[in-house]
This record gives structure tokens, sequence and C-alpha cells, in this order.
């Protein structure tokens, strides 16, 4: 089959150590207030993800058009910094970059002082941005609940504002630990904030060039944390990883307690242990609403270990890549796996969706599962690690690249088959 990798695993008991990328999202963050310091800094560890390569080339450079493709935190982190530059540029992305809402985020830029129009679809990529207005406002009223991206947005570009930014959010706040790690690195470089209830108060100041280490990337060590839990026994060290971790999927931790996994803190590392055998949770639940990011990594989790799950907080999953949910009740259809949507009567009150998770993924010899990506990088990984329980065919592998382009040569370090031809990828 072209442009696919069959995956499997013919041991059952992992050992190995895996030096992870700089986290992607702490990567942009550093970068783009890289950009709006007057003084340079260096930064150590940086992702090797095409994201943050993306995000590193479109900042220097020139050109009038700059072409996100298929980067959401990029396009939607350079929409607010184009926004405060002289002159006009056009941003624009792939299809499916077109496809995936921004008003909340052009209509507060415009609200403040920004010029932004649409140039296809209103509300949608590609965007013109031209020279701002002179004077900036310096209050923002937005619903809470939408992608934290639009929120961390208008927070980097706040202290270069005349007047600063308050931004009031209004509702339930969906992935405030991304919001938290971007205050944090703010802070790192020099600029206080103050988050009072509902407001975030950001005062006009500089950023101060100080040079930077990136820490690794804990939504991918999530997929290792599913490897540890499918194995029979495991022992994983991942280096790079720190224990007061800015980043929010750093809650993986807290949840592989659920699955019998034992995580020990070492100088910039984790390590994973299993012991052999054990017996997997009958049932787990869980609010994904922080940590959407590694919602797929625990219901791939769950499914093969045939643990029931009741899982909220997935809202946010319909407008990344792809419609996450969907994807994931495709691709676990397939191995006699059932996600669905809870009638209404059971949040009726609450207004909150539950989605339940049933049945165990099983596959025959002569069916083997062939799993559509969807050009979602998380999809590509997530399944994947379904090969330690039987070998499972992965579509437009390379999509990994992403976020973590060295992927499948750390699961052929850890004793994975990936074929066609391990000599491909390592």
């Amino acid at each position: 089959m072209d442009n696919a990798f069959t995956i499997y695993c013919p041991q059952k008991d992992i050992r190995g150590t895996i030096a992870l990328s700089g986290s992607k999202s702490i990567s942009n963050r550093v970068l783009l207030i890289r950009a709006l310091t007057s003084g340079h800094f260096e930064i150590h560890h940086l992702s090797d993800s095409d994201d943050t390569i993306s995000m590193e080339n479109l900042l220097l450079s020139q050109a009038e058009v700059l072409d996100a493709h298929h980067a959401g935190t990029t396009f939607r982190f350079l929409t607010a910094y184009l926004a405060t530059k002289p002159g006009t540029h056009i941003l624009t992305g792939s299809e499916r970059m077109k496809q995936r809402p921004v008003k909340a985020l052009v209509d507060a830029l415009n609200h403040l002082g920004a010029d932004i129009s649409y140039i296809e679809n209103e509300g949608f990529p590609p965007l013109k941005i031209n020279t701002p207005k002179d004077t900036w406002k310096n209050t923002i009223t937005l619903p809470a609940h939408i992608s934290s991206q639009y929120i961390t947005a208008l927070l980097l570009i706040a202290p270069t504002l005349q007047q600063g930014l308050q931004i009031h959010l209004e509702g339930d706040i969906v992935s405030r630990p991304y919001i938290e790690m971007t205050l944090g690195i703010m802070k790192y470089f020099g600029v206080t904030s103050v988050w009072e209830n509902q407001t975030i108060v950001v005062p006009h100041q500089p950023y101060q060039a100080r040079d930077f280490h990136v820490e690794a990337d804990w939504s991918a060590a999530s997929y290792f944390y599913t490897i540890a839990g499918l194995a029979n026994s495991a022992d994983i060290t991942l280096h790079g990883l720190h224990q007061d971790s800015l980043q929010g999927d750093a809650d993986i931790v807290k949840i592989a307690e659920k699955f019998n996994l034992e995580t020990t803190y070492g100088d910039h590392q984790v390590r994973i242990c299993k012991k052999n055998n054990l017996t997997p949770p009958s049932h787990f639940e869980y609010n994904f609403l922080k940590v959407p990011d590694i919602a797929q990594s625990i219901s791939v989790l769950c499914a093969g270990l045939g643990t029931h799950g009741l899982f909220t907080g997935l809202q946010t999953l319909r407008i990344k890549e792809t419609d996450r949910i969907a994807a994931l009740q495709n691709e676990h259809a397939k191995m006699n796996v059932f996600l669905s949507l809870m009638p209404s009567k059971f949040s009726k009150k609450s207004g909150v969706e539950y989605y339940m998770q049933e049945g165990t993924s099983v596959t025959s010899d002569d069916n083997m599962p062939v799993i559509e990506t969807y050009k979602d990088h998380r999809m590509a990984m997530s399944f994947a690690t379904l090969g330690l329980l039987f070998p499972v065919v992965i579509l437009d592998p390379m999509v990994v690249s992403k976020s973590y382009p060295k992927f499948w040569k750390d699961l052929v370090h850890l004793g994975f088959k990936v074929n066609p031809e391990n000599s491909r990828i390592v």
C-alpha cells in the first residue's frame, strides 16, 4: 500500500530510552516573544516540528503573502503579531486551515485597533492584514470557551500595546493550562501580569531578552504512556521533561496512575514503569477540557485495554486538524470500539456533553485495520500504539512531522517494526 506504514511490535515487554524533541507549544510562544523583543536571545532545544519550523521561517520572511499551511498555532499567533505591524500582509494556509474558524480572534483584534479583513469566506482564512490604527484600545471581552490559542495570541502582543491589555473572559475557560503556560513564559521574559477571577491584566512593558531552554513535549510523552499501558511490562525513560512543567499535558502522569503506571522524576527526565500483567481498570472517567491534546492517546489506551470510558471536555476537538471526535469514532469502529455522544437527558442541567466509549480493540489475521489519519498527526501517533497488540496500517504516516518528526524512529528504537523498510525512517 502506497504512503502507508504497517506497525507491529513482536515484544510485549518494552524497555528503552527516548530523547524527546522540544515542546511545539513552548517553542512557538518563545519564537513570537523573540520577534517582539528589542534584543536578540538564543533558544535552545527548539522543537523540530513542521509547525515550529514554519513559525520561525514566517517570522523572518519579508514576503507579503505568508502561508502557514496546516499550522493552526502559527496562523493564530501570526494574525495577532502582524496586526500590530505596518504594511499589508496576506496570511493564508491549507484547505483545512481555511475551514478552521478565526472570527473570534479577528473581531477582538479589530475591536482593539487592528485592520483585518477576510479574502474569501467571512470568519475564516485567508486574511488581509493592514497597518493598524494609530490608537489601540486596552480592553476586550471574550467568551472563555474559545480556543486558548486566540487568548494566547492576544496575551503575547499585550505588553507591546500602547496601554497594555485587559482580557475579560466570560464562561468556563477552555484549556486553562495553556493560558497559564503563556503567562509563565512571559514572566520569564520580564512581563508581569495579574489574573483575578475572569480578568487577565497585562500592562504595557518591554520583553527582556534572556536565553531560553525549551522543555520536551509532554503531548508527545503521552504516546509512550499509552505504549507502557498496553505493554505487559514497561520501563521507558523520556529525556527532557521536568516535574515543575508549565505544560498542562503533564497531567498524563496522574492519569497514568489509574492504569498502573508509575512515574519517577530524575534530572530532566521521567521514567515510566509498569509491572508485569497488572489488571487494567474496568472504568475510567475524565474531563479533557484542560488537556484536549492527550484525549486521543487516552481514548486509544482505554480501547486497547477494554476499559470502559466516560469522557467530557472534548468540544474543542471538533476544530483541530480534523474533527477529532468523528475521526476517533470512525477508526475505533473498525476494531469494535464505539465512542458515542450520550443523549442530552444525561446533561440536561449542566449542558455538559458526555461521551461513552465501549469495547476492546480487536482484529483478525485476515482483516488488518487500516487507520485513516485525516491529515492529523495525533491520529497517526495515538493509533500506532495499538501495534503493540496487533499489526495496524497507518495511512499518510509522515503527517507526524507536524509535531514529532522522529516518532517512527523512536518506535523502532523501542522494538516496533515499522514497514515498509525501517531503514526509511532511521
